[in-house]
């Protein structure tokens, strides 16, 4: 039978391969065959539609999702936003405004006859306007706190509680009174006042300045020692806010120190106690740093004190007028109006009400 099949012996060798010698130039490599569009009817497909044999197969376009895209633009948007707000963030945390300079006045008060005094030291109390009076920190009280625009109750509190702690280490602490330290006043101050306290108690004079009396109230070792350890106080402490930065609290106490002389002087009817009477105005401002940081600015200290002569240096250390001892006629030194950077020397009369009556 004659065809274009091969013998029934196969093909000869050597022979051409009948029908494929036409195609033996052509060469169908790996990736012709991958990159192949073709794919084959299946039979039922055949059956229903009379076309060829094969069929080109649709190029499939790659591309992301909508999810995909929408999920990048999220976090493009996301990390422009921060980069942004960091830049230009609309509620950073305002530059801390510089303390200004604590301006303080002390002033001694001279009584107008002898120092009343007595052995016991309960007993001058007994008989003064002290006689009231609460013992130590507890004569600090603290009013209730109360949330202003920009200030939470607790941080009116903390204000507060910062400024009667500076009151009790600067006027209650007996370390402090004696002159044995100043530490723990001083941490309680803002930083950036610490160089003009340094400087006050390094080289102190009575500029308004740089007076150590303007900081922290402090006697004569050498002279004076405390006769009683309940120190008697009185006042009040009022808390405003300023500015949406700051609170300020105000403080007005009266201190009453029983003293006694020490040394050549601790003899006789001299060595018999009396009272020292100090009223303390302080002004304190608190930055929202301070408030955190537990610490305060002090700008005004306004300090009345006696008895004291009138011509004593109350700048440095307080030397009061003890029991039996009187002020010497006179007032203050003179002060020269032509001359610049002294401030005017200041001494007021002890009223005789403001004394034991014995």
């Amino acid at each position: 039978m004659g065809g274009q099949g091969e013998p029934p012996e196969g093909t000869p060798e050597g022979a051409p391969a009948g029908g494929e010698d036409e195609y033996r130039s052509v060469v169908f490599d790996e990736s012709f065959v991958r990159a192949a569009r073709l794919q084959e009817y299946s039979a039922q497909e055949r059956m229903d539609d009379h076309t060829h044999a094969v069929r080109r197969r649709a190029v499939r376009h790659r591309h992301f999702s909508k999810q995909a895209v929408i999920l990048v633009l999220l976090i493009a948007v996301a990390f422009g936003t921060a980069i942004y707000m960091g830049v230009r963030h609309p509620y950073q945390t305002p530059v801390a405004q510089r303390p200004e300079p604590l301006r303080m006045t002390v002033i001694p008060l001279a009584p107008p006859g002898p120092v009343p005094g007595a052995e016991k030291p309960a007993e001058l109390y007994a008989h003064s306007p002290a006689a009231q009076f609460r013992v130590g920190a507890s004569g600090i009280n603290l009013p209730s706190a109360h949330r202003t625009p920009h200030f939470s109750d607790g941080q009116v509190m903390s204000a507060l509680t910062t400024a009667k702690d500076y009151l009790v280490e600067s006027s209650l602490d007996p370390d402090v009174l004696t002159g044995g330290t100043v530490r723990s006043a001083r941490i309680l101050l803002d930083p950036q006042q610490l160089d003009q306290f340094d400087e006050s108690f390094a080289h102190p004079t009575a500029d308004g300045r740089h007076a150590p009396t303007g900081w922290l109230v402090r006697f004569d070792p050498t002279k004076t020692a405390l006769a009683a350890p309940g120190i008697r106080v009185h006042g009040t402490l009022r808390v405003t806010e300023t500015d949406k930065n700051t609170l300020e609290v105000t403080s007005d106490h009266t201190f009453v120190y029983a003293l006694r002389p020490v040394g050549k002087d601790a003899k006789g009817e001299h060595a018999k106690a009396s009272l020292f009477t100090v009223r303390r105005e302080l002004q304190f401002r608190f930055d929202r740093d301070d408030l955190r940081m537990h610490q305060a600015e002090l700008l005004v200290s306004y300090m009345q004190a006696g008895p004291l002569a009138c011509s004593a240096d109350a700048a440095n250390q307080l030397r009061p007028l003890l029991a039996g001892q009187k002020a010497k006629a006179g007032g203050p030194a003179g002060t020269d109006p032509y001359a610049t950077g002294a401030a005017t020397a200041l001494c007021g009369s002890l009223a005789g009400s403001a004394q034991p009556s014995l």
